[in-house]
Formats: C-alpha cells, structure tokens, sequence
C-alpha cells in the first residue's frame, strides 16, 4: 500500500473487508451478520451505548450481528490503521453446524449477552489473519473455495477460543424453526405477547422460552427491555431525539416506566443522555 493512499476498501464475495485510512474515521455499524475484526495497525475503538470496547494491532472483537454500534478507525503516529473483517452468514453457519459432530458440543456454556467480545490473542487468530494479507496488499483475489475454508477456520478460531460462541453462532435449534434472534432484532419494538412472538418463531410458549435460554441468560421479557433502551440510548445521544417520543418509538408504553429502566440500565435518566 501506497502511503499517500488515503482510504482503501476491498471486499471478497461480500466476506473480507480491509480498510486502510491516514485519519480518523466514524462510522455507524448495524450489520446483519456476525463479524470478526483483527488489527494489523492502528487503533479501532467500538461504542456499544456506554460501553467502550479498544482494539490495538495484533487484538481481535468479535461482533454480535443486529446490533447497532459506533466505530472509530483511528491512526496510531506514523501507523495507519489497517484491519480485516470475517463476515459469517448464516448460510455457513449452518452448513458448518450441519456437519459438526454433536458429540463435541458443549453441555454447560455460560450464555454471554455482550454485543462485543474482545478476543484474546493466540497463534490460531495471528495465523489465520496473516495468511490473508497477500490478497490485500498484493491485491489477489482469492478463489471462492480459498474464502469459504478461511472462513471456516474462523469459525474453528472462535469455537477453540471460547464456548461462549457456541450459542451464540448456532443460535437456530431446528431448520424449520425461524431464528428468534433474527425476529426479535426485527420486532423487537412491536406490542407483541411472548405467546404471539413463540408463534410465529413457529414454537409453542414452553418451547420458545427453552429455546431463548440456549442464546441469553435474560428472560425474554428482559432482553427486550435491554434491546429498546439500547436503541433509546440511540436515538436520544446520537440522533438528538425528545424523551416524549423515543419511548413510545422504541415500544414503551408508560413513560416512567421507560425513565426508570433507562436509569437502571445506563445510571443516568433519560434526559441526561
């Protein structure tokens, strides 16, 4: 890379993304779809509503997919920043768990609800990012069959490195089954009774809350309060918004109600956010 190059994105097949920058960057992160972020250089700082997460050159986070964060790509001296991204759909994560020996699966994991994981180096993650900067800094596309194996190392990395990223990863139990996570992420604001959210994730109620305790250790109940204070926080910090109507957007009923979870959940009530 060029030193005068000032901002260099390259996507393979939508899964590697490298980005390399001389200043400060911003940016709003809502993706779809797991990711898992490595540093050559620089320095990214992740906000997740009052939470701060740093990553320096050689450190890895992963990122929970749905969830709204703020980015900071920042230069560190005379090192640009420069990391990639592995991008996991649920398309191969499915075929991976597909063919993944059950017997290996974890019976006791504690259910983590962080949004941001800071991972940990090791030689498996140094390894596996290293052997993909020929293709961005000698601009070589890699085949498609190239992509989809360092995408499953990935998805061994993390398994290896933590259990937490069973529940987390294989969040659907059946096929036919819809991914709660994936409903709830998209209805999460809508007045719906737990009986009506097990339906039409296609469970019954017994069955819907026994499938939530294998990716949170929140009641359903909870995780949805937890998720609309978040996207409160949200709109009240980034977007400038009014108390009077955020509540009511991100699906609270009673006003009070909403001031005092938000104080519980971030220690300051609503109108001082």
């Amino acid at each position: 890379m060029k030193q005068n190059d000032t901002l260099k994105t390259i996507s393979y097949s939508g899964i590697f993304l490298s980005c390399f920058t001389d200043f400060s960057e911003k940016c709003i992160h809502a993706a779809p779809e797991h990711v898992l972020v490595y540093l050559y250089s620089g320095e990214q700082i992740i906000v997740d509503g009052n939470k701060r997460t740093i990553i320096k050159a050689g450190e890895c986070a992963f990122v929970r997919r749905n969830h709204r964060l703020t980015m900071y790509k920042n230069s560190k001296g005379s090192e640009l920043y420069k990391g990639i991204s592995l991008t996991f759909n649920r398309s191969i994560l499915r075929e991976f768990y597909s063919k993944f020996d059950k017997a290996y699966l974890p019976k006791r994991v504690v259910i983590s609800d962080k949004n941001v994981v800071k991972i940990e180096p090791s030689p498996a993650i140094t390894s596996l990012f290293q052997s993909l900067t020929p293709y961005f800094d000698e601009n070589i596309k890699p085949t498609d069959g190239v992509t989809h194996l360092k995408l499953l190392e990935g998805i061994y990395v993390l398994l290896d490195n933590s259990d937490i990223f069973y529940p987390i990863l294989f969040d659907f139990t059946d096929p036919w089954k819809i991914d709660i996570l994936e409903f709830l992420n998209d209805h999460y604001m809508d007045d719906l009774t737990m009986e009506q959210i097990a339906a039409y994730t296609g469970r019954s109620l017994a069955t819907f809350k026994r499938d939530f305790q294998k990716i949170s250790n929140l009641s359903p109940q909870k995780w949805l309060i937890k998720k609309r204070l978040e996207a409160a926080y949200v709109k009240l910090k980034e977007e400038g918004k009014k108390v009077q109507e955020v509540y009511v957007e991100v699906g609270f009923k009673n006003p009070s109600h909403f001031s005092t979870a938000f104080k519980k959940q971030y220690g300051v009530p609503p109108t001082e956010a």
